[in-house]
């Protein structure tokens, strides 16, 4: 009678562990694709499972150095998997085994993160009949090794540290870390932003401050059919057909055209200038949505505002999780620390937005990273009996459902003391509205056939 084989038991509908979590977005379906592309050897004691789940653990540990969190997030793991063979004991071969993992290979569990994330939370990503997502980036510094000097260079003079460049995507509604794109220190957020465009979902609104105003950037946005809204400065050319009014044009009709792409006949990008009051400055915004009851200035601006949750999300990462300076000593090993920590916030701050929606579903409610940060912690300690006793545990769940971001009216400035080496920020100025000349008309009417 042949003997039936040991089936291993589905994901439940809602997590009560974080190692439910992991099953719930780290599906047997992801496991089998990164198993192809990893293609790990049955000799090595570091496979696939054991060394992705280590890698996430070690972002959300406490310590001050790597092979402090190593320990921590081996023993958790031991503890989660008993019964399992144990993987490596050294932090040295933990790294090697690591250097050795393809990149594309981490790059497809944060594509399925966001296909789980998407089908978890279907109804809240659509908001005002637009998903919005903010756009900005972050330097990250890097230690002073030979290897990191040579390859990653901080800036023009030479005098900077290395440093690293991530330009990361933030669902505006949800606060979640949706993709990014890494480079070095001098990286292009232009070229970043076009990159990750194919992970844009259909729908998709992008938020995004003066720095990603380019021609080719708004070009590749119109032909993958996706809705911008951008702040423009004094450097953005603006041009209509008749005469400037800047009391008119608080909102109405423009043309975006530089004088390269006026040199090289390329038609210009017809855009809707809107001018949002605020305190100390008007911000002007820019946005191809021509219709003005699909987005309205009043929805214009909440989006806008919100886009300040890029700023949050590279702050709960630098300073809750402590990634201020990186701890890698090699570009491979740098490289790799970035995708498998940006990984474990997006994990983080994906499991917290999902508890808080089955908590709550009539209200879209913002995780906290630092109180989802510290049930991690809890779990950890609990999971792995080194500070709390059976009888102190809570549910791993319960935790999530009370990490909420708490709204606070802000009463003084975010900059709360001048630092050394930063530049005070100034907002930018509005843009010159100018008025078309004879010729460029004539090149409006060849390239889009009048106005």
């Amino acid at each position: 009678m042949p003997r039936a084989t040991a089936c291993r038991p589905p994901a439940p509908a809602e997590p009560e562990s974080l190692l439910d979590c992991f099953r719930y977005f780290l599906t047997p379906q992801l496991w089998k694709q990164v198993l192809s592309a990893l293609r790990p050897s049955k000799a090595s004691r570091w496979q696939a499972q054991p060394l992705l789940f280590v890698l996430l653990v070690t972002t959300w540990c406490a310590g001050d150095s790597l092979p402090e969190r190593f320990e921590t997030a081996r023993a958790f793991y031991v503890a989660s998997y008993q019964k399992r063979r144990r993987p490596g004991a050294t932090c040295e071969g933990f790294h090697k085994a690591l250097a050795r993992v393809p990149l594309p290979a981490l790059r497809l569990v944060g594509a399925a993160i966001r296909r789980r994330l998407a089908q978890a939370l279907a109804g809240r990503l659509a908001v005002g009949g637009f998903v919005p997502f903010g756009c900005d980036g972050s330097r990250l510094q890097c230690p002073r090794s030979q290897q990191l000097e040579g390859r990653l260079p901080g800036g023009s003079n030479g005098e900077a540290p290395p440093q690293v460049w991530v330009t990361a995507l933030v669902h505006l509604s949800l606060g979640v870390l949706w993709s990014w794109r890494l480079g070095k220190g001098t990286a292009s957020e232009r070229q970043h932003l076009r990159c990750l465009l194919a992970t844009l979902p259909p729908g998709a609104l992008l938020v995004a401050g003066a720095g990603y105003v380019g021609y080719e950037l708004l070009q590749a946005l119109a032909a993958a059919r996706l809705s911008f809204l951008i702040r423009v400065s004094s450097q953005a050319p603006l041009y209509v057909a008749d005469r400037p009014s800047l009391k008119r044009y608080r909102e109405g009709l423009v043309y975006y055209w530089p004088q390269r792409a006026q040199r090289q006949e390329l038609p210009p990008i017809p855009v809707r200038l809107l001018r949002i009051r605020g305190r100390k400055a008007d911000v002007c915004l820019i946005t191809n949505v021509l219709q003005e009851g699909r987005l309205p200035r009043k929805t214009a601006s909440q989006f806008y505002r919100r886009r300040w949750r890029n700023e949050g999300l590279f702050r709960a990462y630098k300073r809750t999780l402590g990634k201020v300076k990186l701890l890698s000593r090699t570009v491979a090993l740098v490289h790799r620390e970035m995708e498998g920590s940006l990984l474990a916030v997006q994990l983080l701050l994906a499991q917290g937005a999902v508890a808080l929606q089955r908590a709550d579903a009539a209200v879209v409610r913002l995780p906290s990273p630092r109180k989802v940060l510290l049930a991690v912690g809890a779990e950890i300690r609990d999971v792995t009996g080194r500070y709390l006793g059976p009888r102190q545990r809570r549910a791993y769940w319960q935790r999530l459902r009370e990490a909420r971001w708490v709204a606070r009216r802000r009463r003084g400035n975010k900059v709360r003391r001048p630092w050394p080496a930063r530049l005070p920020h100034r907002p930018p100025a509005p843009p010159k509205i100018l008025k078309m000349g004879t010729d460029l008309k004539r090149l409006l009417e060849q390239t889009l056939g009048g106005v």
